[in-house]
């Protein structure tokens, strides 16, 4: 039976003086313009529903938005194992096979079985053609399993490790590196207190160069939090240049072929520009980004001379 075998090599970019690994994976692939999806959803959050009440002559809105970058606890990095053959069983030996050469590699590390996980993922039929003449008929060839192996770790140097004992099994492919943060409790307290804080200071401001005053306390509106992973942040480009060709269909003469143009994949983080403040603002390696929208509605104190104008009770 003849066979193809696409192999999809694990993308991880090596800084060459720190050494961080980037953490994304060939999900990469089937997504584009994550940082862009990100700053749509920051920006929604801002604008008013049809179920909100606007401000008043009486009333205004004070906002703030904050983000929090977090370096990541520990990992959890997605190999796909698949394997093809004639028949069924065939194919469940050749892949418990390399799945035990890849756990053995995988001790050698340090990674015991209890952080190793194998998911059956699905099981298909391949087909191939069969030319007869000048008819070309498409049977059964075999069978294809694939399983995912999951891996959790907790050094984040260790998956350039990972990537070549997948290699010694003859796995290539890394489907996606999954970040864990283990407190986002504490991580969503901090982000509270942080955006408070601007909301006061925005007050303070108000009061001292435009001499308005807002009664408290004031009543919350919108508390929008959300959090991105860096599976979500990759982006990619292609860096080439090249001529263009006009084919004249009249007197085709050539077929083109075109030269391959290797994609290249980066993280792509919020930053600072749609936020009122920023925890942790330096990134240098894949974080996992917090965020919090706080709008608050205030009652403003009238000036005095509005306040005087006030209808009130008639004197007896």
């Amino acid at each position: 039976m003849k066979r193809t075998i696409l192999v999809a090599f694990a993308l991880v970019a090596i800084h060459s003086k720190a050494g961080l690994a980037q953490t994304s994976g060939n999900i990469g692939y089937s997504q584009s313009s994550g940082s862009a999806r990100a700053e749509q959803n920051e920006h929604s959050k801002r604008i008013l529903s049809k179920d909100e009440i606007p401000p008043t002559r009486t009333s205004m809105f004070l906002e703030s938005s904050v983000l929090m970058n977090v370096k990541p606890d520990e990992y959890v990095a997605v190999f796909v194992v698949r394997q093809e053959d004639k028949t069924i069983a065939d194919c469940g030996h050749k892949m418990d096979k390399v799945i035990s050469q890849f756990t053995n590699e995988l001790r050698t590390l340090g990674i015991e079985n209890n952080e190793v996980f194998v998911d059956f993922a699905a099981q298909n039929k391949v087909y191939e053609y069969e030319a007869s003449g000048d008819i070309a008929k498409e049977k059964l060839a075999g069978f294809e399993i694939k399983k995912n192996v999951s891996i959790h770790y907790r050094d984040k140097a260790l998956l350039d490790k990972l990537v070549v004992a997948a290699s010694h099994a003859e796995i290539f492919d890394l489907i996606k590196v999954d970040c864990i943060i283990k407190d986002t409790q504490s991580i969503r307290n901090r982000l509270m207190e942080e955006t408070t804080r601007i909301i006061k200071q925005k007050a303070a401001r108000y009061e001292k160069l435009l001499g308005i005053r807002l009664l408290q306390p004031g009543q919350i509106y919108a508390d929008k939090s959300s959090s991105y992973y860096p599976t979500e942040m990759y982006d990619s480009y292609v860096a080439y240049e090249s001529e263009d060709v006009s084919a004249n269909y009249s007197q085709p003469k050539y077929v083109i072929q075109k030269a391959r143009k290797s994609r290249t994949f980066f993280f792509n983080p919020l930053n600072a520009k749609s936020f009122d403040g920023v925890v942790n603002p330096v990134v240098l390696e894949p974080v996992v980004q917090f965020t919090l929208y706080l709008k608050l509605r205030y009652e403003t104190e009238l000036p005095l001379k509005l306040q005087k104008n006030k209808p009130g009770k008639a004197k007896t």
